[in-house]
């Protein structure tokens, strides 16, 4: 049996390799290696083109981490902590998310995958989370993942074989409202959520915390069997 196809979106950043110093489309590797050990065939979405197009050629989409998402697209001003806007990213991901919840594409979002779900489907943002619930163990400092437990679903539970776990956070913004058609699957114990899914779709779920820096890949062997089923 052929691999499900798994497109993964990725960043747009200057980027240092071997002897080249030059924008670059790059996605850290544990995406990858998540995918292929669930049994998918990655492949790496760059934010150019017309990367909506390609939702019926997929089997599965996982829209990675990233940069913040322009306010703008929630009627909110930048806060002074906002940053790495990536207008382009937001334009070739927004339309993507639209064009495969259209077509019933199994879909993993990432933490700022998460963001965009919500936003997309009219939510908004925490631009700053420090500031909301005065702890910076979301994203304990540049480059350092922090390890906070979240209480999850019944559904989200059956997925990881437990209800209680502690994932690599890193981030600093967080769903504010609740965009309408998602359902809340876990919350830190500090009330932020931390995952959602999609009301009735057979599956479409998003996270908050980045499940491929953890060895164990449950999340992406969900969505690799989900997608299977369309290959």
């Amino acid at each position: 049996m052929s691999r499900p196809v798994i497109g993964v979106t990725c960043y747009v950043e200057p980027a240092r390799f071997t002897v080249w110093d030059m924008p670059a489309a790059l996605l850290p590797y544990m995406y990858v290696d998540h995918v292929v050990r669930a049994g998918g065939q990655p492949v790496i979405l760059p934010p150019a083109g017309e990367p909506a197009a390609l939702a019926g050629r997929l089997d599965g989409l996982i829209i990675a981490g990233g940069g913040d998402i322009d306010p703008a697209r929630y009627g909110a001003a930048p806060a002074e902590q906002t940053g790495y806007i990536r207008k382009f990213r937001d334009d070739a991901e927004f339309g993507l998310m639209s064009a495969a919840l259209a077509a019933g594409l199994p879909f993993l979002g990432i933490c700022r995958g998460l963001q965009v779900l919500n936003v997309a489907l009219g939510g908004t943002l925490h631009q700053h989370l420090p500031a909301v619930v005065d702890h910076t163990g979301h994203s304990p400092a540049p480059g350092v993942f922090g390890r906070l437990p979240v209480r999850l679903s019944p559904s989200l539970a059956k997925v990881y074989g437990d209800e209680e776990l502690a994932p690599a956070h890193y981030h600093h913004q967080a769903i504010d409202r609740l965009a309408e058609g998602l359902e809340v699957t876990a919350r830190s114990y500090d009330g932020t959520i931390e995952a959602v899914e999609v009301t009735g779709a057979a599956f479409a779920l998003a996270v908050q915390w980045h499940p491929e820096a953890d060895e164990d890949g449950p999340l992406f062997r969900a969505l690799v069997e989900a997608a299977g089923t369309r290959s």
